[in-house]
């Protein structure tokens, strides 16, 4: 885990509200000397604690309002065929997100498609049709919300 002071976590909360900001903002933002702050982002870069940035797209405006949760078992559970999957599953159009996951299911992909005939084609053309697949459960999303920050643990040292 890297540490992260207090002027860290500030900067890592003003770009994650929009990673677009320009360097003089985020300091004035912050409090501090545009110099600082551009020497905090890149040590941050740095310290691999900002991967990147990332585009928010509005899936209804580019045609996929459909939103799912698709569970999956693979069988037999091999590295191998759990590996492939996760591959194979990763460079699907239709898929948003690959978690691999213990308990009941092996897979949760989070998909999306432009109505429910898609949806119901990519579950039973694409999925289903792969030898390995022994169960899939299929849960529509209504809502996706996601935390617009993801900071430090404030208190790491007590556990």
């Amino acid at each position: 885990m890297v540490v992260l002071d207090e002027l860290d976590t500030a900067i890592l909360r003003e770009l994650q509200r929009d990673a677009r900001r320009t360097n003089r903002d985020v300091a004035a933002a912050v409090g501090v000397a545009p110099t600082t702050a551009l020497d905090r982002t890149r040590s941050l870069r740095e310290r691999g604690v900002i991967t990147g940035a990332r585009l928010e797209v509005d899936l209804a405006k580019v045609g996929r309002p459909v939103q799912a949760l698709v569970a999956i078992r693979v069988r037999p559970p091999t590295r191998a065929n759990i590996e492939g999957f996760r591959e194979w599953a990763a460079d699907l159009p239709e898929v948003l997100g690959v978690f691999v996951t213990t308990g009941a299911e092996d897979f949760l992909l989070h998909v999306a498609v432009p109505d429910n005939d898609h949806l119901y084609a990519f579950v039973i053309d694409r999925l289903t049709a792969k030898s390995e697949i022994a169960d899939v459960r299929t849960s529509i999303v209504y809502e996706h919300l996601r935390s617009a920050e993801v900071l430090p643990d404030p208190a790491p040292s007590t556990r």
